[in-house]
């Protein structure tokens, strides 16, 4: 029973953290059409975009979907997110700036360009923020100990003791 529970704990967390990464595309291709629209180079204006998306998505992943960001631990939770999701978002970077290269009428379109990215990008990112980022101190995590606890961080009491930033 512990391990269906578990695995519906776990398809809980992923659907969340694919509904955030689509507020992160909104954010992201918001700002990169106002970026191509001021007369940014596409690969600038993602630059931008995908830079403000990050930010998006930390805040929200760490106090909704994770629910445990700490302002003791901000500095450190911030750099961990930004380099677990660095190889997801530099593929999804390096995949805009090649189809956009092909100048194809669809394929080189920079929203079309920016939509196969990130798709491609969420399963790294998912992965690198939920094993390294929001663990509960120790890298991978055993998904079975997830039964036990109220938050992916760590037991609620463990929780309480830390000062969060947001009471949810």
């Amino acid at each position: 029973m512990i391990r269906h529970e578990t695995s519906l704990r776990e398809m809980g967390l992923a659907a969340k953290f694919a509904a955030v990464g689509l507020v992160g595309y909104g954010v992201d291709a918001t700002i990169l059409h106002v970026g191509l629209g001021a007369g940014l180079q596409p690969d600038w204006a993602r630059v931008i975009s995908l830079t403000c998306a990050m930010q998006a998505t930390f805040a929200i992943n760490g106090l909704v979907v994770f629910r445990c960001l700490e302002w003791s631990r901000l500095p450190r939770q911030w750099a961990g997110y930004m380099a677990a999701n660095g190889l997801g978002n530099f593929c999804n970077y390096w995949i805009f700036l090649t189809l956009v290269s092909t100048h194809w009428r669809i394929i080189g379109n920079p929203m079309f360009a920016l939509t196969v990215g990130s798709a491609c990008a969420w399963a790294i990112n998912y992965a690198g923020t939920r094993f390294l980022v929001f663990a509960s101190g120790a890298v991978g995590l055993r998904i079975a100990e997830i039964a036990k606890r109220e938050s992916v961080c760590g037991p609620q009491t463990a929780v309480r003791d830390r000062e969060p930033i947001v009471e949810l």
